[in-house]
């Protein structure tokens, strides 16, 4: 889960309006435009108040881990810029930040006390009832004083504060991963940075509907250069406080680049889409190699290097990819992936999602080996459906996971765990409540939970820990009931 899409919808404590997205869904400009969908998350499942009675119906599927995140904005709804840290800064970039205890002491002043204690008592519900934690530091919402995207959108980037423009965030982000592990310390038995950056370099800067929705490659560049520097750093803040033996991951949206041709400029193509999307990020954090500009040249960073102890893959759907003669020498090719129309058929006859993403279960095995070459333990930490009527999720479910058993056992991964997204449904960041991931129905109005077939298939497959025989030819594609 992530906070900003589940805590709210009961009461006014559980209101947060102190982050981007949320300026971001209420902009009336964005609602006329239809940026975002005018749906706002203090109508959403309401998890801040209603956590037990979500871990209940966890319990009864039997999960044993649960991914989740504290969001930035609800700690710190008030800058911690008087809070002075050392930084140790050049030319190349911000090479290590250091959090004394006074400078912890003095965060903990300014944070939101309600809400430490809050989330505390929410992470150990979740231990008490046998799961694992994962405890992942940032999942899209910056505090609105780290990021004010209307500003930022109504001038050009020349006015802030500019998020993941500014170098500053990165040292923010630092005091923010070391009070975290500070905190929380004894509670989670994993720890991961940040959940798909790339999204968020991707989305808010070149085009897409995430704030502050501008269309500057420059300013994409800066954002993933600051990104990729950030993690490297509440890495080393979680290694300090936590201690070396603490597993520190990254998840990351993987979606596999394939050509409908066997084109020499089409593979080479598919390649330039790898390193664009995927490679060039991995190839920073584990090698300290990093480009400061996507297009340019690398700097060998050793601050950067090995800063990753397991990989989490998001996967969703695939890429399919055709050559151009301009950069950055690949263009996705429409009706595929992620440019279907909802609840439709893509131009290869696969079932399109109402989230318009082209059902392509083979691109699970296909994203694993892509990051099983970094020799790191990996986690499918996202991969479900936008699907209200239930239609596709129990087939989408089981042909996935099919997939990732593929990956175990004929490619030999070390695959070490299977996240859904998502156990409820939950507030779709742009696009509001017209998008259901959940297992679990949630009657916005009511709150009430109840289980789609799908959580029963998902139970049976939990129970077993395989999927049953009655399930194994419903996990391939084609399918007649599809």
């Amino acid at each position: 889960m992530a906070a900003f899409q589940y805590e709210m919808g009961v009461s006014q404590e559980s209101l947060d309006p102190n982050s981007d997205w949320y300026l971001w869904v209420h902009d009336r400009k964005n609602v006329d435009s239809k940026v975002v969908s005018g749906d706002f998350p203090e109508q959403g499942p309401g998890y801040w108040e209603l956590y037990r009675e979500d871990h209940d119906w966890a319990e009864w599927m039997g999960l044993n881990t649960r991914r989740m995140n504290p969001d930035w904005s609800r700690i710190f709804p008030k800058s911690t810029n008087s809070v002075r840290v050392s930084v140790n800064q050049d030319d190349e970039g911000i090479k290590d930040v250091e959090v004394s205890g006074s400078a912890l002491r003095k965060l903990d002043e300014l944070a939101n006390k309600n809400a430490v204690k809050h989330y505390s008592e929410i992470f150990r519900d979740v231990k008490a009832r046998g799961m694992r934690l994962i405890l992942n530091l940032y999942h899209w919402p910056l505090p609105t004083w780290v990021h004010d995207p209307i500003r930022v959108r109504d001038t050009g980037l020349k006015e802030g504060p500019r998020g993941w423009v500014d170098n500053e965030t990165v040292v923010e982000f630092a005091k923010f991963a070391a009070y975290v592990a500070w905190k929380f310390q004894d509670i989670p038995d994993m720890w991961s940075t940040m959940n798909e950056p790339s999204n968020v370099w991707s989305l808010g800067y070149l085009g897409g509907s995430f704030p502050p929705g501008v269309m500057d490659f420059k300013a994409a560049e800066q954002a993933a250069f600051n990104m990729v520097q950030a993690h490297a750093r509440a890495y080393d803040q979680i290694k300090r406080i936590v201690g070396k033996n603490a597993k520190v991951g990254i998840i990351y949206m993987v979606s596999p680049g394939e050509s409908l041709t066997d084109s020499e400029q089409d593979r080479e193509a598919v390649k330039h889409y790898h390193e664009a999307s995927v490679e060039w990020f991995f190839k920073a954090v584990l090698q300290g190699v990093v480009k400061k500009n996507l297009n340019g040249g690398e700097i060998n960073r050793k601050d950067m290097k090995n800063k990753v102890d397991w990989i989490g893959v998001n996967y969703y759907t695939r890429n399919v990819i055709k050559h151009i003669d301009r950069p950055p020498y690949f263009q996705g090719e429409a009706n595929y992936g992620f440019s279907c129309q909802p609840c439709s058929k893509s131009a290869a006859g696969r079932p399109a999602s109402e989230f318009v993403l082209e059902i392509y279960p083979e691109g699970m095995r296909k994203a694993l080996n892509i990051c099983g070459k970094y020799g790191k333990p990996l986690m499918i930490t996202e991969n479900g459906i936008a699907d209200i009527k239930d239609k596709y999720r129990p087939w989408y479910l089981v042909s996935h996971l099919y997939n990732v058993w593929l990956a175990i056992k004929k490619d030999r991964l070390n695959i070490i765990g299977y996240l859904h997204w998502s156990l409820i449904d939950n507030f779709e960041w742009a696009m509001g409540f017209s998008k259901r991931f959940g297992l679990i129905y949630v009657d916005m109005n009511t709150k009430k939970r109840t289980p789609r077939p799908s959580a029963y298939v998902y139970r049976d497959i939990v129970e077993n820990n395989a999927l049953p025989e009655y399930l194994e030819e419903y996990s391939k594609y084609p399918n007649v009931f599809c």
